[in-house]
């Protein structure tokens, strides 16, 4: 499996990782594994009948997951099952019940409990799924060399998809707020506190809207319709984060010090 190339961590690891995206790309997408899982994919996916069908196919719901960001949760069949036959439409609907909505996206996009039915058929459903696969694949490539490269990654693409989108300003804060490795990215950004998850959600949602308001200069989050501002989320994200980094290093250094002078 072709591993992406970073030399370097944090802000200037994220100019290098842009500058050679497009090559480093081709050679993922055209590596043997992922050629492999994308070709089976494509030609299965339309002849699977039912949402029992593709969790009991191992190749094809490692695919269906990976392409949103769910890969993790290939081994809860029973669940990623039951989110499927339940659709999304319904807010009732156990894909829009749980609080990670990287769920409702992958029932929506497969159709199999909703009113037109399931999507299998329809002409370049499989090249799409596919395609989505590859982007999150490859993010979760860099992210096993660093991870917070890949939140970084991975907040640029949503971002730019949530800034597009026609929902209310706060369906959008409640996505990101649903979405762990968005939600992470935020918090880092906009230096918010790991306890304020403990917090009601509306409450939530007022301290980040302020936060960004403060931190990033930004009132809605059309803003991250322009690159500009995708950028900034960033930047900030990486900035703030190798700070911190640090200084759990330092934190850890200080303990080690400390525990080596009470063996002396």
């Amino acid at each position: 499996m072709f591993r992406p190339v970073l030399p370097l961590a944090g802000l200037p690891g994220w100019n290098m990782l842009n500058r050679t995206m497009d090559t480093q790309r081709v050679a993922f997408d055209t590596a043997p594994q992922t050629m492999r899982d994308t070709d089976y994919f494509e030609a299965r996916i339309a002849t699977v009948q039912t949402a029992e069908e593709l969790v009991a196919d191992r190749r094809l719901l490692r695919v269906a997951l990976g392409a949103f960001g769910l890969q993790d949760e290939i081994d809860g069949r029973y669940l990623i099952r039951k989110v499927l036959e339940g659709g999304a439409e319904n807010p009732d609907a156990l894909a829009n019940q749980l609080s990670d909505d990287r769920y409702r996206q992958f029932s929506a996009a497969f159709g199999f409990g909703d009113t037109a039915g399931p999507r299998r058929n329809e002409a370049g459903f499989g090249a799409e799924i596919t395609a989505l696969f590859r982007e999150r694949a490859f993010e979760v490539a860099v992210g096993e060399q660093d991870e917070s490269l890949r939140l970084a990654m991975n907040a640029a693409r949503e971002m730019a998809d949530i800034g597009t989108d026609d929902a209310t300003n706060d369906t959008r804060w409640f996505r990101i707020l649903g979405t762990p490795p968005l939600r992470s990215v935020f918090e880092t950004a906009l230096g918010l506190p790991d306890g304020i998850v403990q917090m009601d959600l509306d409450r939530q949602l007022d301290i980040f809207k302020q936060a960004a308001r403060d931190k990033l200069g930004i009132d809605s989050l059309d803003a991250f319709a322009e690159a500009e501002t995708r950028e900034k989320l960033v930047e900030t994200y990486l900035q703030r984060d190798q700070i911190k980094a640090g200084a759990s290093m330092s934190s850890h250094s200080i303990a080690l010090t400390l525990l080596q002078a009470g063996r002396g």
